[in-house]
């Protein structure tokens, strides 16, 4: 006589459930375009690399708007409000804000760059007596480091439409493949 069977069966399914995904039943794992599966290590003794942190929008804007509030801090401390020195912090930090922003927000860094670097400014903007003083002093040195603005948003926009190409070209590839 058969003895019933008491494990439930190998391929998948389930009494009275839907079947399970293909990853649980150990298939091969459904491939969708536009998603990144996260790389492997860099093998030993090979180099290090760059970190490729993915910031949200949020998180690019408060990054990029923190490190200027602390540069600001810091060349009023060690520089004496030099704003040379703060204008050529900016570009780097333009930089690393349109390199790390996550693919889906890479319209957010060329609108935030700006604003981190107005209020990174209010640190090291000469200012006479009183809030006209202040406000008067700002908008004067906002005026003349314009260029540092404008060079540190550009290189923000140029970086952000080189990376956005590349996410088209790639989609576009994809397409491509799963239609032939």
């Amino acid at each position: 006589m058969e003895q019933p069977r008491t494990r439930p069966a190998e391929d998948g399914t389930r009494r009275g459930r839907p079947p399970l995904p293909p990853q649980a039943r150990g298939a091969a794992p459904v491939r969708r375009p536009g998603v990144r599966r996260p790389s492997a290590p860099p093998a030993p003794g090979t180099g290090r690399t760059l970190p490729g942190p993915r910031l949200t929008g949020l998180g690019g804007g408060l990054f990029c708007a923190a490190l200027m509030l602390v540069l600001g801090f810091l060349d009023q401390a060690l520089f004496g409000s030099s704003r040379t020195v703060y204008g050529v912090l900016f570009l780097p930090v333009c930089v690393l804000t349109s390199v790390w922003v996550r693919p889906g927000d890479l319209l957010i860094a060329p609108i935030v760059v700006p604003l981190a670097f107005a209020l990174g400014l209010t640190r090291i903007s000469d200012g006479g007596d009183g809030l006209s003083g202040q406000v008067g002093g700002y908008v004067t040195t906002l005026a003349t480091e314009v260029g540092w603005l404008y060079g540190g948003t550009l290189i923000a926009g140029v970086i952000v439409l080189v990376r956005r190409v590349r996410v088209v070209r790639r989609r576009v590839a994809a397409r491509g493949r799963t239609a032939a």
